[in-house]
C-alpha cells in the first residue's frame, strides 16, 4: 500500500511536469536536447524532496515566502521567454541554455521540495520514493516534449506563441 501512495505521489508530482513540458515541446528542440531536459528534470524531482527533507522546514522559515509564488514568477518569465523568441525565429531548431534548462527543472520540481516536508511521514523507504519520483517525471517530461513537439509540427508557430501564454498563465495562477 505504502508503494502505491509514493507511486500515486510520483504520478501527481510529474503531472504538472508534463503540461509544462507539452508547452515547452513547441521550442522544436533537438531530440538530444529533449533527453537531456528530461534527466535534469528527473535529477532535480530526485533531489528536491531530500533537499525538502533534510532542511526544507529551516529554509521556509528563513524566507517567509510560499514557494508558490517562486514558481509562478519563473513560469512567467519562462513564458514571456517563449512569446518573445516566436516573434524572433523562424522554424528553425530552438538549442536551448544550460541554464533555461535547469530554470525550467526547478521550476516543475519545487512541489517535490514541499513534499519532501513530510515524505518521512509517508514511506521509510525514502531512497526508493525519491527514485520513483525521478523516474516518473524523466518519463512524464519526455512524454510531453515530444508531444509538444507533435503539436509544434501541426499548428507552427502558433503552438509555441500558445504554450508560452499558457504558462504565464500557469504562473499567474501559482501567484495567485
Amino acid at each position: 500500500m505504502e508503494l502505491l501512495l509514493v507511486l500515486m505521489i510520483a504520478i501527481s508530482l510529474s503531472m504538472d511536469t508534463f503540461s509544462l513540458s507539452l508547452a515547452y515541446g513547441t521550442l522544436n528542440m533537438p531530440n538530444k536536447q529533449k533527453y537531456i531536459l528530461s534527466i535534469i528534470v528527473g535529477i532535480f524531482h530526485f533531489l528536491m524532496p531530500l533537499i525538502g527533507l533534510l532542511i526544507g522546514s529551516y529554509i521556509l522559515y528563513l524566507i517567509k515566502i510560499d514557494p508558490d509564488i517562486i514558481v509562478g514568477i519563473i513560469l512567467i518569465f519562462i513564458g514571456f521567454q517563449m512569446v518573445v523568441e516566436n516573434f524572433k525565429a523562424e522554424n528553425e531548431i530552438k538549442i536551448m541554455k544550460i541554464a533555461d534548462l535547469f530554470l525550467f527543472a526547478l521550476a516543475v520540481s519545487i512541489d517535490s521540495f514541499s513534499v519532501g516536508l513530510t515524505l518521512n511521514t509517508i514511506t521509510e523507504n525514502i531512497f526508493i520514493s525519491v527514485l520513483i519520483f525521478a523516474i516518473c517525471s524523466f518519463l512524464f517530461t519526455l512524454l510531453g516534449l515530444f508531444i509538444g513537439n507533435k503539436v509544434q509540427k501541426s499548428l507552427g508557430k502558433i503552438a509555441t506563441f500558445l504554450g508560452g501564454i499558457i504558462l504565464i498563465i500557469i504562473g499567474v495562477f501559482f501567484i495567485f
